[in-house]
């Protein structure tokens, strides 16, 4: 198998998706809010998906969040993650407002984690892509 094909998979970087990446390359999260009416939100677009105004500005996550549900997957769906069955899928709240999808590391016992369990942002590097990832805080 060739290394290409072991990513992260969603890894796109895109000239609008660039700042995202490169903030978690250097240590911090970052997202977008809307100038307009103040929804914040990730992924990246060029529009606030609440409102659709295109006026607005990233701003830097403090790292605190909470847990709003989560996946556990026995069975890998892309090759990357052969070797880390079983593992967690989560939709993580960030306390500024907006949400993404993770994992929350250190919790190999799915029945530890709890809905709005609180949590903590830690930034792991995979190949070249630094991604962002929870542990329980």
């Amino acid at each position: 198998m060739e290394d290409a094909l072991v990513t992260v998979p969603g890894s796109v970087h895109t000239p609008l998706s660039a700042p995202y990446w490169e903030s978690l390359a250097q240590g911090s999260l970052t997202f977008q809010r809307c100038k307009a009416c103040h929804h914040a939100w990730l992924p990246a677009r060029s529009e606030c998906p609440h409102c659709l105004a295109d006026d607005w500005a990233r701003e830097t996550a403090s790292g605190s969040a909470k847990l709003i549900s989560w996946v556990v997957y026995h069975v890998a769906y892309h090759p990357s993650y052969e070797g880390r069955l079983p593992y967690n899928v989560a939709v993580v709240e960030l306390i500024e407002g907006p949400r993404l999808i993770s994992n929350v590391i250190g919790a190999e016992d799915a029945e530890t984690l709890k809905i709005d369990q609180p949590l903590r942002l830690v930034i792991q590097v995979e190949g070249s892509v630094s991604v962002a990832r929870f542990q329980v805080a």
